[in-house]
């Protein structure tokens, strides 16, 4: 427990269960500009999009591990706002950096998503570029390595499909898809808090890269064909909204020459390196029409996990 972890966004939905899971083995800081209280953690007020606020927090916190988890997650509100995107996912990714250097953090993780995935085609989409790109480029600058973890959509979480369409069936048994063709990667709240922790397991081997969960995908309509067998309602199509790209990318082309597959922590994983081109590399992108997909039963499970 003598190692000190600074989980930004740590009143967010994987933040949260990250600091759950994490304090049996650190000693976990939760920081977020919105109050949480989590067993076994300490909050600490935190506007990562402030600079000297950051400074303060790594100042009292001292921490020895810092997951970057802190973002504007919405895809359609940062096409509306890019402002408060570019604030707390790119300048708050830059305070974190930046301080993280200054202080001499041994370790930094950010948290990424498949949006990140080239080509980019929303602006939360770019921000988490960004983020990859700065933090495999910082690494080797200081004593601070940096690592970033690309994660799938993590079912349940704030403001996704599933408990949006909960919220729905509560207020009148209509539920509602934007993109019912659409095809989306997965990874499960418990697999997402065990890739972050594998790579701080793993830092030596990952940092300066991005390591990336290997997921299997589902089509949006084959999840809310789950949904309404196991909570009933009416389906309606919606009006379509910007939510990402149709197909979803784990791996995009361009990023092909510099992937390698290998097992961590005995789960398939993606490292790819922007820096040094990767012997050898996978086959070819990895996107939703040709990953496995996630069985019936699997499906289930998840509408199963939030009820």
């Amino acid at each position: 427990m003598g190692m000190r972890v600074l989980i930004t966004g740590g009143a967010g939905f994987l933040g949260r269960r990250l600091g759950a899971t994490l304090s049996s083995r650190y000693s976990v800081v939760l920081g977020d500009v919105v109050p949480t209280e989590v067993a076994g953690c300490t909050f600490v007020q935190l506007d990562v999009a402030n600079v000297d606020a950051v400074r303060k927090v790594f100042g009292e916190v001292k921490p020895d591990i810092v997951v970057h988890a802190a973002a504007n997650k919405y895809v359609d509100l940062s096409e509306k706002d890019p402002f408060h995107c570019v604030d707390v996912n790119i300048t708050g990714t830059e305070s974190i950096a930046r301080v993280a250097m200054e202080t001499g953090v041994p370790m930094v993780v950010g948290l990424s998503s498949t949006a990140a995935t080239p080509p980019q085609v929303s602006v939360y989409g770019l921000a988490k570029a960004i983020l990859e790109r700065t933090f495999c480029s910082l690494n080797g600058k200081t004593e601070t390595k940096f690592t970033t973890v690309r994660l799938g959509n993590i079912p349940w979480s704030t403001g996704s499909v599933l408990p949006a369409w909960k919220e729905m069936l509560a207020k009148g048994g209509v539920v509602t898809t934007t993109g019912p063709d659409d095809h989306r990667f997965f990874c499960r709240l418990e697999e997402a808090v065990e890739t972050v922790q594998i790579a701080i397991d793993n830092i030596d081997e990952v940092a300066g890269k991005v390591l990336v969960r290997k997921s299997k995908q589902a089509r949006i309509q084959d999840v809310l064909d789950a949904f309404v067998k196991a909570n009933g309602g009416t389906v309606q199509k919606a009006e379509a909204r910007l939510t990402g790209r149709s197909i979803e990318i784990l791996v995009g082309d361009l990023e092909v020459p510099y992937t390698r597959e290998t097992v961590l922590g005995g789960a398939p994983h993606f490292v790819i390196s922007f820096n040094a081109k990767a012997s050898p590399p996978i086959a070819g992108m990895l996107d939703a029409a040709n990953a496995d997909a996630l069985s019936g039963a699997e499906l289930s499970a998840i509408v199963a996990a939030g009820a």
